[in-house]
């Protein structure tokens, strides 16, 4: 209500007594007895001003979707501010206007709670979903998971379950609490099982631990044997490959006790293998010489010939004796694929000569021959009908017999 329009309201009388009128009666507000009239008039025009500051306010909350019971409780405030407020202006207005912010406030209501109770089947979703993450983590094997990654996996939903409770809606006693039971007793099972797969595997450790010294004492014993007690030390190896973990800075401390007793015969073996190799170089030059002199034999043709030279090469190999360990290998295949040269000479010529297979692959000629002579005649006698189709079956045939007598031909050669 504008300042000018108060006059259509509101008057002062001659004791400064000022009324407003209101619902088709004129009533007193106030005095304003120190002031002109103008100013009495002005001042109950401000309240009613901020009366109607407080109504639009109002208007705009409930238009925001502001609480439906904080809207309902200023309504109810409003309402009674308004009665009979010591104002002068359009008071009726305002109270038609606030009457109105009743039927908002009853619309407001039914969103708000269809938007709570959304939020709250959520939540309960929400929650449920978790619950149901932790019962999967408990229902793991505990002796196949990873407890590092199931511990953080349940830690996290811990926290999340933690943030939904304070910043969630709150769900119904009964909904909360069984789903708290429930995720309680998933975290119980995860934590009763991570102690006693720690606990069982603090026993393992214990007993590996035990068992590696063991062999660690065994292999250490084995030092004044000197190369006569790798082979020993070989199956001490086998065993402790067998004995478990005993937890990995244990492990490795021990698996060095256990090296160190291995590297002194293996040391022992070495020096010995050095001295060979220094005796046996000779046998080495010798070998490798025979070696070039056999060459000529990987693409020999007489295998007469190429077998009396082998066998000598042989019996001359025998002779010379050991080469150095780490040339063992290079000169033994080589020799290897000069004798497999000349046994392949020696198969190639059997398979020409045997007897057997000879005779079947005579037959076989022959029986081709008679074949291809009996398909000729039938064909000169189909082209002198001109039976066509006779003509080309025979020709077919015939190819085909001409094709397996050649291969029997080139196998008899």
């Amino acid at each position: 209500m504008a300042v000018n329009d108060s006059a259509s309201w509101g008057r002062v009388d001659e004791t400064g007594t000022v009324f407003v009128t209101d619902r088709g009666v004129e009533r007193a507000v106030g005095q304003f007895p120190d002031g002109t009239a103008d100013e009495a008039l002005a001042y109950f025009t401000r309240k009613f001003t901020e009366l109607e500051g407080q109504v639009r306010l109002l208007e705009q909350r409930a238009k925001a979707g502001a609480p439906a019971a904080d809207v309902a409780k200023t309504v109810a405030s409003l309402t009674g501010a308004l009665d009979e407020p010591a104002a002068v202006g359009d008071l009726e207005s305002l109270r038609v206007r606030v009457s109105a912010l009743t039927e908002t406030v009853e619309k407001l209501t039914e969103e708000q709670k269809a938007e709570a109770a959304a939020a709250v089947d959520a939540a309960v979703a929400e929650r449920t979903a978790l619950v149901e993450a932790a019962e999967a983590l408990a229902a793991k094997d505990p002796q196949s998971v990873q407890w590092k990654q199931v511990s953080a996996s349940l830690d996290e939903l811990f926290a999340r379950w933690k943030d939904h409770q304070q910043n969630g809606p709150r769900l119904p006693k009964k909904q909360g609490d069984e789903l708290w039971k429930r995720f309680r007793a998933a975290r119980t099972t995860v934590e009763t099982h991570r102690r006693a797969f720690f606990a069982g595997l603090d026993s393992e450790h214990k007993e590996a631990r035990s068992r590696k010294q063991e062999l660690i004492a065994k292999a250490t014993a084995l030092a004044s044997q000197g190369t006569a007690g790798i082979p020993a030390y070989r199956r001490l190896l086998d065993e402790w490959k067998l004995a478990g973990r005993a937890g990995k800075k244990v492990d490795d401390a021990l698996w060095a006790d256990f090296k160190a007793a291995g590297d002194v015969l293996y040391a022992a073996k070495a020096e010995i293998d050095a001295r060979e190799n220094e005796e046996f170089a000779e046998n080495l030059a010798a070998k490798l010489a025979i070696l070039d002199e056999a060459a000529p034999l990987l693409k020999a043709t007489d295998r007469v010939a190429a077998r009396r030279t082998l066998t000598g090469i042989q019996k001359r190999w025998d002779a010379i004796g050991k080469v150095p360990r780490d040339q063992v290998k290079t000169v033994e295949d080589r020799l290897r694929a000069i004798e497999t040269a000349v046994k392949k000479l020696e198969e190639e010529h059997w398979n020409r000569s045997d007897p057997e297979k000879k005779a079947r692959s005579e037959g076989l000629a022959a029986q081709l021959e008679r074949a291809i002579a009996d398909l000729e005649a039938e064909l000169a006698a189909a082209t002198a009908a001109g039976d066509t189709a006779r003509i080309a079956e025979v020709t077919e045939a015939l190819e085909a017999r001409r094709t397996w007598l050649s291969a029997v031909d080139s196998d008899k050669r």
